[in-house]
């Protein structure tokens, strides 16, 4: 049994559905997106939703693509190659992770003239 391939494997379904779920929903899905959400309405309109669907999207399907990767070369050459994998995907998800929620979503304020 390769542990490696597993590992990754096991988590290339769960982040391509999540991305597909926002390609399909665009602008609706983000309600679900975490700090976003905790937004009055009012505060939410100041934001372009259907950029920050796009961004999870594209995150979620580069994410999927990874381990993908991962599981390929998991399989092939050595299980071991999980670690490495797991390393490149977590750098990809905390490059974009912010303590002050509005500080995250400041690059989708639309621009009022």
């Amino acid at each position: 049994m390769n542990i490696g391939a597993w590992m990754c494997g096991v988590l290339v379904l769960p982040f391509a559905i999540i991305g597909l779920l926002f390609g399909i929903f665009k602008g609706k899905a983000t309600k679900f997106v975490a700090g976003f959400n905790t937004f009055s309405e009012q505060e939410q309109s100041l934001y372009d939703r259907a950029a920050i669907s796009r961004d999870i999207r594209n995150q979620c399907f580069l994410w999927s693509a990874v381990m993908l990767v991962g599981t390929i070369l998991s399989l092939v050459f050595t299980p071991y190659l999980a670690i490495p994998t797991f390393i490149v995907w977590g750098i990809l998800f905390f490059k974009d992770m912010h303590l002050d929620v509005h500080k995250a979503y400041e690059k989708y304020l639309l621009k009022r003239s």
